[in-house]
């Protein structure tokens, strides 16, 4: 059976004729009609892959062959180290060597060969084209042997002709079987793991191909390093590959512009602290703990803008224990930030000195002496900035909005009009100007919680280390009284509470747990009596008096958008009539200050 030979017999009417092999390139397919070699585009087309047809239909009785002759000069795949090897570049490499092999065998099955009794069989097939005769042994065709010795000679001639034919075919099947063991030699096959030798047991030849079929992988040999491999990714580093494939184009850009790029990294910075190396004039870095941008100056690192949103931020802050550093959240909530060095410190109303404080980190003030509880700090921060120098004469035209400092107004008011913020606190406009402040101050009792520490010992209550203490608790005051379980300390408005024959007083008190209770001391509250709800004779006096005031505290209209009623001004202990902005507080001393 041929593996590419289809043959056919022309009718006079067929035009399309099937091709049953398989084939690499359409060159490699070759067409005859009675032996004349047809010209493809000329003679016929391909239809599709498996089909051509004649623009003339051959005629009746005319031998049609169509045959492949696959490249046999030079190898259609070249492998190159370092590339990718897919499945279609090996099978087209394979398929030339096993197309080749097939066609010398097509060649040699149609060629003469010895039969079974060891005679040459032409397969009744007429043998054309035989040269003139010049040696003894030489075939001869029967023109020639019927004019020179007739049809006996011509026999012998024919006999010594087969003989040729045959060794010319034994020549085909040893180079089909040559270009085979290359083939063989270049790609070994399926194996489970890295060969040593090649499948005829011979050393490695560089560039030999196998595939790994633990890994599923292709594999190559470098004969320079005697290593097997991969010729594939993994398919994570593919993952990779691609994702860098798909952004080519930035990355040529990064190339192409790598100096600049590594200049940036060396001009900005993120740090939690100022970078102390490799420092230009104009260097920049973000503080991830002041949470700003700083820029390097002759001096040194500072903020490359204001820290400040605005002209002033102001901080106030009520302290707790004796600390001498404040910072973080203030009593609204606000962090502490400012501009080193712009920054003005009230102590319980008073301004401090440089002397007093330092203001150089941005984010906390650092007092010379402790502070006390209960003190009062008030910051106010300073925006920092330069003010460009413009010509007014170059605004020709256009209003200036207020995003750009200007009032966003095109006209002047009415006489006597002041320019305020709109109800919708969205832009400027006219208004008539309000009247003074008004500011009222009372004073009055700021009450505070205090903790009592009771224990027993002879029988009795000890207070504070007092025993059977008479105790003052002034009217508005909270006073926690911690205690042992066995002794429930409870109140009473009769001596010896339960067990002199009254009743516990409960107003204002909270039972916290079997150890604590805690007493608000109601105004009016009545002489009381502390006791042992379960021993006798433990407790004692608890005074209620009314305390006598500790605090001031001011009223204002509030920019007029207050009143202060008839009964609130005759409360009043001093009136101040002024412009709104003030801030009062009591200083350490007893004194009133005011901020603005």
């Amino acid at each position: 059976m041929a593996f590419a030979i289809d043959t056919y017999t022309g009718n006079g009417s067929t035009t399309s004729f099937s091709i049953t092999f398989p084939y690499i390139e359409q060159a490699h397919v070759i067409v005859t009609v009675d032996g004349v070699t047809k010209t493809l585009t000329t003679h016929y087309t391909f239809s599709n892959s498996s089909t051509i047809s004649f623009g003339t239909a051959p005629a009746a009785s005319t031998v049609i062959k169509i045959t492949r002759s696959s490249n046999r000069t030079a190898r259609l795949v070249d492998y190159q180290d370092g590339s990718t090897l897919t499945e279609a570049t090996l099978d087209q490499d394979a398929n030339q060597a096993f197309f080749m092999a097939q066609e010398a065998i097509d060649i040699t099955e149609n060629s003469l060969n010895l039969d079974a009794s060891n005679l040459w069989d032409a397969g009744s097939k007429r043998i054309i084209n035989v040269a003139t005769p010049t040696g003894t042994n030489d075939a001869v065709t029967k023109a020639y042997v019927d004019s020179v010795a007739g049809s006996a000679t011509a026999a012998a001639s024919s006999e010594t002709a087969a003989a040729n034919s045959a060794t010319a075919a034994a020549n085909a099947q040893a180079a089909a079987e040559a270009a085979l063991d290359i083939f063989d030699d270049d790609y070994l096959g399926s194996k489970s793991s890295d060969p040593t030798v090649d499948n005829d047991g011979n050393a490695l030849a560089d560039g030999s191909l196998y595939y790994n079929t633990t890994d599923n992988r292709m594999k190559v040999y470098d004969l320079g390093t005697t290593s097997w491999l991969y010729v594939s990714p993994t398919s994570s580093d593919q993952t990779k590959i691609n994702s860098v494939a798909n952004a080519i184009n930035a990355v040529s850009n990064v190339s192409s512009n790598l100096s600049a790029v590594q200049n940036f990294a060396d001009v900005y910075r993120i740090s939690a602290t100022a970078p102390t190396s490799s420092l230009n004039v104009g260097d920049l870095y973000f503080d991830t703990n002041a949470n700003e941008l700083k820029v390097y100056k002759s001096s040194g690192w500072s903020a490359a803008g204001s820290t400040v949103n605005g002209t002033s931020a102001r901080f106030s802050y009520t302290i707790s224990g004796t600390p001498t550093t404040v910072s973080g959240a203030d009593s609204a909530g606000n962090t502490l930030a400012y501009d080193a060095g712009f920054a003005d410190v009230y102590l319980n109303g008073v301004r401090m000195s440089a002397a007093d404080i330092t203001i150089t980190s941005g984010n906390s003030v650092v007092f010379a002496s402790a502070l006390q509880n209960g003190d009062l700090v008030d910051i106010v921060a300073y925006g920092t900035f330069n003010v460009a120098s413009i010509a007014a004469s170059n605004i020709t035209s256009g209003i200036l909005g207020t995003a750009r400092g200007g009032t966003g107004l095109g006209s002047l008011g009415t006489a006597g009009q002041a320019i305020v913020v709109n109800a919708a606190a969205n832009a400027l406009e006219f208004s008539n100007a309000s009247s003074a402040e008004v500011y009222g101050f009372e004073k009055y009792y700021n009450p505070s919680t205090l903790v009592k520490t009771v224990t027993v010992v002879g029988g009795v209550f000890v207070i504070d280390g007092v025993s059977q203490d008479t105790l003052d608790l002034y009217e508005g005051n909270t006073y926690v009284f911690n205690y042992p379980s066995g002794h429930p300390f409870k109140f009473s408005t009769t001596a010896n509470g339960t067990h002199g024959g009254g009743s516990e007083y409960t107003t204002g008190v909270t039972h916290n747990s079997s150890t604590q209770v805690t007493i608000v001391v109601a105004s009016g509250a009545p002489t009381l009596y502390y006791y042992c709800s379960s021993h006798t004779n433990m407790g004692g006096t608890a005074n209620t008096p009314i305390p006598a005031n500790n605090a001031v505290r001011y009223i204002t209209t509030n920019q007029g958008q207050d009143n202060i009623s008839e009964s609130q001004y005759a409360n009043f202990a001093d009136v101040l009539f002024s412009a709104s902005g003030f801030v009062f507080s009591v200083n350490t001393n007893g004194n009133l200050i005011s901020t603005i």
